[in-house]
């Protein structure tokens, strides 16, 4: 029953669509776009980047004279298509970004008692956690694809997380955080952990 529902919703005909819809992107200079088929491809100064957005009912071309800007475009969509077409947008600029800037994620050891030791392992692309409350176990933590992790060299207990993909970086700092979470303990009064300090871009503006 549910199931029917969503379809009814989709082909009623008081569902109000729109004939077209468009967004620009402007392609930044000294940054490389080739779109094929709903992937797009943008290589810059840290590296390349590919997306797959086939998913999507939107059209993806480059548009202008000097081809300088990126057209997404959607024929008859409802709501959620439209909204689906600017969340293509925000893909693209950050993908942009990256290239052109690179992320970085800071996070901090925060200890009352038991002093986190951190090592960082295979050229920043594993880490590991020990001493953590106390406890004996090693927590192992892996970076995705294209992200590595170092230690600060101004600020102490300071680990600093760089990538060019923001979805594989914002999720490595995420599984650093994650590990050292407090279980079966009042949060209140236990806040050891690991916690994100501050986000940004390599090259700052």
């Amino acid at each position: 029953l549910k199931l029917w529902h969503s379809f009814a919703v989709v082909d009623c005909p008081l569902a109000m669509k729109v004939i077209n819809s468009q967004e620009f992107v402007k392609i930044p200079k000294g940054v490389e776009v080739e779109v094929s088929g709903r992937v797009v491809k943008v290589t810059g100064k840290y590296g390349t980047l590919e997306r797959n957005f086939r998913h999507l009912p939107v059209v993806i071309e480059k548009y202008g004279k000097k081809q300088t800007v990126l057209k997404v475009e959607i024929w008859f969509g409802l709501s959620k298509h439209l909204a689906c077409m600017r969340t293509v947008c925000s893909h693209i600029e950050n993908m942009f970004t990256g290239v052109m800037k690179k992320f970085e994620y800071k996070q901090r050891l925060v200890y009352s008692h038991f002093p986190i030791n951190v090592n960082i392992l295979n050229g920043g692309k594993t880490v590991e956690i020990r001493n953590y409350l106390g406890e004996k176990c090693v927590r192992t933590v892996m970076m995705y694809p294209g992200v590595t992790c170092r230690k600060s060299e101004q600020t102490k207990d300071e680990l600093i997380i760089e990538g060019v993909d923001i979805d594989n970086t914002s999720m490595s700092a995420a599984k650093i955080h994650q590990s050292c979470l407090c279980k079966k303990k009042d949060i209140r009064k236990f806040l050891d952990g690991i916690y994100e300090c501050e986000s940004g871009t390599v090259d700052k503006d």
